[in-house]
């Protein structure tokens, strides 16, 4: 009887033992993960989204990959996604395309130049035929004619390519016409051309940005007289892809004054989050012109790193109008915590406000497990798994169609999860196994043991 009780007794502790190992497991995964934020789809369900970070998300992201950002289910299970580039899923890049140009004489007659023009069956001009009235021997153009009859797709942008020697500085207008008769200003077509040069330095803005429209022609007007020596040698246009351009945002970082050992003077300055930064710029107040050296780090113990120039920034106000430099464009992105402003020719200027470009980012999501989802983020601990997102949606494009994009998932209002507890790296785990097969090898031999000392108790005496 007392065996069988002790038989009774170690079932019930191998029970026990066996009901206890679900509660070594890790806790759930979004307690890994300092915040949330609730994902809003759209009502009609599809396999795939795409979310647009903002700048809450980046600011509780730590590393410097966005390993810690990831999309769970309604179970805290995380579900497979993706970073995708700031430019839309699927979108390609700008289509680049050179146009037939032709001087624009000062006259006032050649403002009509429907009536001088030869035009071809498909809209492209033949030719533009001026008097000997009209033009004035080796007199600079005031403007230039350009034919985008050949192009279907809207054009965003025109770049020049010209041969000068002379400084230039010229405020230039855009319009467009389908007929060469009735013109339109282009929207945002108003720019500012610069070729500037000072001892090896230039300067180039040959670039006029507008918003994408289509027209079969273009006018460039140059209210102010060209050099003398400006020969324009190409127009290259550029067409707008498909979807709507990431529009660039930016943060304005105050600075600290930093000199080193040496007496060179440097601006310090903190970027409060992951921000995938891409393109530079420099204020200071007043009039200014100054050669920049950018460098960054991710810790303040790291060694600083050329991330751009050096380059000219400057800042120049005559006649009612401002003319600035262009924010500077830099390899690549970075997600650097400090950054450093250091002035080549050793000038203590004012305090420099550093701007900092940037495009948001997607994370890209297959809706696998129970909604709703959340996106997460901000962990010493998890980190989001590598998936294959990026074939399933070569596959299902092959299926719907080139122009088939991820639905569009909206963040809601963050939420607070773990806080700065998932900040903290977790304790080294422990090897619960070894630990488990000594528990369970010590409760067997106590159960051996046991059973051994009933016996011999029970053990009846010799005659």
């Amino acid at each position: 009887m007392k065996q069988a009780g002790m038989n009774k007794v170690g079932k019930k502790v191998l029970a026990a033992v066996a009901l206890c190992l679900p509660l070594l497991a890790s806790a759930a995964a979004r307690d890994d993960y300092a915040r949330q934020w609730p994902l809003q789809l759209p009502a009609a369900q599809e396999g795939a989204y795409r979310v647009t970070l903002d700048g809450s998300v980046y600011e509780q992201t730590r590393t410097p990959n966005l390993a810690d950002l990831d999309v769970l289910d309604a179970n805290g299970k995380p579900v497979p996604s993706m970073l995708s580039a700031p430019a839309s899923p699927g979108i390609g890049p700008a289509q680049q395309h050179g146009l037939p140009w032709f001087p624009l004489p000062s006259s006032p007659q050649a403002r009509d130049v429907a009536s001088i023009s030869e035009i071809a069956a498909d809209g492209s001009l033949r030719r533009v035929q001026w008097s000997a009235a009209e033009v004035q021997a080796n007199a600079p153009a005031a403007g230039y004619l350009i034919d985008a009859s050949a192009l279907t797709q809207p054009l965003q942008a025109l770049q020049l390519q010209w041969q000068v020697d002379s400084p230039l500085e010229r405020e230039v207008r855009l319009e467009a016409s389908d007929d060469l008769r009735q013109w339109r200003a282009a929207d945002g077509g108003v720019a500012r051309l610069l070729d500037l040069r000072n001892n090896g330095a230039r300067v180039l803005r040959n670039r006029i940005e507008f918003a994408p429209q289509r027209a079969r022609y273009w006018r460039l007007l140059v209210p102010a007289p060209l050099p003398a020596d400006f020969r324009l040698l190409a127009v290259q246009a550029e067409t707008s892809t498909p979807g709507v351009a990431t529009a660039w945002q930016w943060q304005s970082l105050s600075a600290r004054r930093s000199p080193d050992a040496n007496g060179q003077m440097h601006y310090e300055f903190e970027l409060p989050g992951r921000y995938p930064i891409a393109r530079a710029d420099v204020e200071l107040p007043g009039n200014n012109t100054q050669q920049w050296r950018l460098e960054s780090r991710d810790r303040a113990d790291a060694p600083w790193q050329l991330v751009a120039g050096p380059w000219v920034a400057f800042r120049v106000a005559s006649a009612g109008s401002d003319s600035a430099s262009p924010p500077q464009e830099l390899a690549g992105l970075h997600r650097d915590r400090h950054w450093r402003l250091t002035p080549v020719d050793g000038v203590d200027a004012a305090l420099p406000t550093l701007r900092l470009g940037w495009q948001a980012e997607s994370l890209v999501f297959v809706s696998q497990g129970q909604p709703p989802f959340v996106l997460v983020a901000g962990s010493a601990r998890a980190s989001r798994a590598a998936a294959s997102v990026q074939p399933t949606l070569a596959a299902i494009r092959q299926q719907r169609g080139a122009d088939w994009q991820p639905s569009v998932a909206t963040l809601g209002v963050p939420q607070a999860l773990a806080g700065d507890a998932a900040l903290t790296p977790a304790a080294k785990p422990r090897d619960w196994k070894a630990w488990l097969l000594w528990s369970l090898l010590v409760v067997g031999a106590l159960l051996v043991t046991g059973l051994a000392l009933s016996l011999m108790r029970n053990k009846p005496a010799r005659d």
